[in-house]
């Protein structure tokens, strides 16, 4: 019974997890884990 209830979290946070990362691509965003993505200037990839 434990390993069920494991496999439903792992499953909520990975289906959260891409969730997440379809709806900010959907939104315009270029960097998912950059705060200034939203603003159409991101500075992510001058860092690297």
């Amino acid at each position: 019974m434990e390993n069920y209830i494991a496999i439903a979290i792992l499953a909520l946070i990975l289906g959260g997890a891409i969730w997440y990362i379809i709806r900010a691509k959907k939104s315009g965003k270029k960097c998912i884990g950059c705060p200034e993505s939203g603003n159409g200037c991101c500075h992510c990839q001058e860092k690297k």
